[in-house]
Parts: C-alpha cells; sequence; structure tokens
C-alpha cells in the first residue's frame, strides 16, 4: 500500500493478508510486520483477528524486541469489542513491569483515557514520565508523546499547568498552542452559529489532523545503508573488493552523514538510515541470485530493508542519541 493511498481506498483484509505473508518470507521482520497486518485488521473492524496476531507474536515472548508493546495494543483492541477485565487486568500488568520504553505507557494511557478513566490516564502517564524522562531540559523525540498525553488529559481534567505541562508547552511547535488543541471547551465552539467562531475551530483540526498525519503516516524514506564496525569488519573480510565502496569505518559515517545532508539541501524530505549485517545481506543477495560483491546491490538492499520497516528517521530529534550508536548525542557527535 502506498502510504499516499487515501484511507477510504485501502483493503484493510487484503492489506493485512500481504503483511502476514511477508512475516513469513522475512522472519527477522515478523513483529513489525504483524503488528502492522493487526492495525489494518483492527481497522476493518476484525478485532478478535488482531487479537490473534497479538497472541502470536507473545507466544514466542523472548523473540520480540518489545513485547510490553504488544501487551499493549492487544490490551487496547481487548477492551474495544467488550473484554475491559481482560484489557484491564493487561494494563495493571504493564504498570507493574514499568517498560522502559514510552510506547506501552502511550498506548495504555489513551486506551484509560478513550474510556473515560481519566484520573487513571493522567496517573499512567505520570508514571511514565517519572521513569522515563532524562533530566536533561530537551528529552528524546520519542518521548514527546507521552508528554502531550498528559498534557491533554490534565487540561481535561481542568488541572492547573506544572512542569512537565511547560515542557510539553516548550517542545510543542505546531501553529496552534498545546493550550488550544486540548482546551475542553472546543467542542461547544461546535454548535456555534458565528462563522468566525467555526473557522477558527477548523483552522484548528486542520493542524492537529496535519499533525497527525505526519507522525502516524511518514512517506516511504530514503534510506542510507550504515554497517557498524564489527558488522562492516566481517563484511570486507568475506568480499574485500567492497572495500572500495567503504575504505574505512569512519569514512564510512562521515559519508552517510555528508549524504543526508546533501540530500536535505536538495529538498528531499523524510531521509533515513538503516543497519545492515552479514547475514541478512548474504540471504538477500541469494535472493536475488547475485554475489554479495557486487555493490550494486548495496542499495537495493539499503531499499528492501526501509521497505520492511527497518529506517529510523533522519536527523534524530531533539535530545536523541546518535544514530552511528556509540552511545553520545546526535548534537555532540555527527550532528556537530
Amino acid at each position: 500500500m502506498r502510504p499516499d493511498t487515501p484511507a477510504e481506498n485501502v483493503d484493510h483484509t487484503a492489506e493485512a493478508a500481504r503483511l502476514e505473508r511477508t512475516a513469513g518470507l522475512y522472519p527477522e521482520d515478523a513483529e513489525a510486520l504483524l503488528l502492522r497486518a493487526a492495525a489494518h485488521l483492527e481497522l476493518s473492524g476484525a478485532r478478535p483477528a488482531a487479537t490473534t496476531l497479538y497472541d502470536r507474536l507473545l507466544s514466542t515472548p523472548a523473540a520480540l524486541e518489545n513485547p510490553s508493546l504488544v501487551r499493549a495494543l492487544k490490551a487496547s483492541n481487548l477492551w474495544e469489542y467488550g473484554h475491559e477485565a481482560e484489557a484491564r487486568a493487561i494494563i495493571d500488568g504493564i504498570r507493574t513491569t514499568a517498560p522502559r520504553e514510552p510506547g506501552p505507557w502511550v498506548i495504555i494511557a489513551e486506551s484509560l483515557e478513550a474510556h473515560d478513566e481519566l484520573e487513571s490516564a493522567e496517573e499512567t502517564f505520570t508514571e511514565a514520565a517519572r521513569l522515563l524522562l532524562p533530566d536533561a531540559a530537551e528529552p528524546p523525540q520519542a518521548l514527546h508523546p507521552l508528554l502531550y498525553g498528559r498534557h491533554r488529559v490534565r487540561r481535561m481534567r481542568g488541572l492547573p499547568h506544572d512542569d512537565w505541562d511547560t515542557l510539553a508547552d516548550t517542545l510543542h511547535t505546531a501553529p496552534v498552542t498545546l493550550d488550544e488543541l486540548h482546551d475542553p471547551k472546543r467542542v461547544w465552539s461546535l454548535g456555534s452559529d458565528n462563522p468566525a467562531e467555526l473557522e477558527a475551530e477548523i483552522s484548528r483540526l486542520r493542524t492537529e489532523l496535519g499533525a497527525y498525519r505526519e507522525a502516524l503516516s511518514r512517506p516511504f524514506p530514503v534510506a542510507v545503508l550504515h554497517w557498524p564496525a564489527p558488522e562492516l569488519a566481517e563484511l570486507l573480510s568475506a568480499y574485500p573488493t567492497l572495500s572500495a565502496e567503504y575504505p574505512s569505518h569512519e569514512t564510512h559515517l562521515t559519508t552517510i552523514e555528508s549524504s543526508l545532508r546533501e540530500l536535505s539541501t536538495s529538498g528531499t524530505d523524510n531521509l533515513g538510515i538503516v543497519t545492515g549485517t552479514v547475514p541478512s545481506y548474504e540471504a538477500f543477495a541469494a535472493s536475488e541470485a547475485t554475489s554479495p560483491d557486487d555493490p550494486t546491490l548495496l542499495p537495493q538492499y539499503a531499499t528492501t530493508l526501509a521497505a520492511r520497516g527497518r529506517a529510523v528517521a533522519w536527523p534524530p530529534g531533539r535530545g536523541a542519541g546518535c544514530w552511528c550508536g556509540e552511545g553520545r548525542g546526535y548534537v555532540e557527535c555527527h550532528g556537530a
């Protein structure tokens, strides 16, 4: 499915089936592909089938990158078709295990919010903030939804701003402020006879919808291939002819950053980085009936990894670590 395909033209059942078939071809990407398939099933109204996919993933939790995320999605889905008690039990379990990723926290808090459990939703957002927010003034991009969700629930409850609400206001860059977007009285303006009020509300809704689409429906990324140092050493040891492409690991990293900056300057949007491994590359070469020492195979491999959802957006968000994996912040490393 193309990312610009209108939602009303998508056959969600067929798309879910296609993603399941793709997951069978690429078992190393099965988690991401099956989660997308489950999302399509939910959109098609086949919520029990989506639960079956979540259970399929959870049958081997040790093989999952983020089992808490899968549990959170399952709980949210269960609650939507009448299994409230089971959903609450899963949500309580996630809060007890306190995952170190923001995704599960945001999903269970939004599920509570969607069912008018505003106090519990705020408690969940706050628990996550205490656990995950660093002392630095600028949290990484992945934590922004946590702050925005907490701001929204507290605004709906009529609570005064605290330091984290102020931080959320600072991080939000859309033309319409968070206070306006999250104002519980906004709905009243929809019943107004004043054209100016209605026009202002339509403008706010367009801004909110635009931000939502940007976050959830990013187009296919233009991805550059990155080899970690051990993988590059193994690659060049097995296929010395590729040394012309990669004179050294340091040069390789510098080339990635400069290439992405050139693409960005030329107006190319939605850039990303995919990380390669030698076994994966060899398997791809075999599937293409081509020798791995063929340098023309490298960009095809990068494109395939991006199509399988392996791309990480470039540049990293404010406060995020560098893409190279050295453990330093991007602005202190390749973003300097």
